[in-house]
């Protein structure tokens, strides 16, 4: 057993909504304000946090950091597109993709929604 690892608590129903909310509010904030580049770290952080509190958290945590995964994927590949033109598109394509995944996402949650993003893989889960 170890002795010094913190016990972890399952939170309230009301409290995991607020969390799954929060698991889309942080990395959107964090994108908008980064270009997109640290939204993945607000979706990882509240993950880490909180995916052994209850299984509502988890998956919206989960969903989170799967948006952005797809969304870090199609920002690297727009990098070299740059010098073809088509990066000009497919860059914000990519960022409005996670910014309204995680607008749905927070609703859902906010209202206690299972939700799985579509065109979204679970790498995460």
């Amino acid at each position: 057993m170890d002795d010094y690892a913190a016990p972890r608590t399952v939170i309230s129903p009301g409290q995991e909504r607020t969390w799954g909310a929060a698991a889309h509010v942080v990395p959107l904030v964090a994108m908008v304000l980064s270009a997109g580049t640290l939204g993945f770290l607000g979706s990882l952080v509240i993950y880490l946090l909180y995916k052994d509190r209850g299984p509502f958290v988890r998956a919206n945590a989960a969903n989170s950091v799967n948006v952005q995964i797809v969304t870090a994927i199609v920002l690297l590949i727009s990098i070299p597109l740059f010098f073809v033109l088509i990066g000009f598109i497919t860059y914000p394509l990519a960022l409005l993709y996670a910014i309204v995944m995680h607008l749905i996402g927070m609703v859902k949650a906010n209202r206690g929604e299972w939700w799985q993003p579509p065109m979204t893989p679970r790498f995460v889960r």
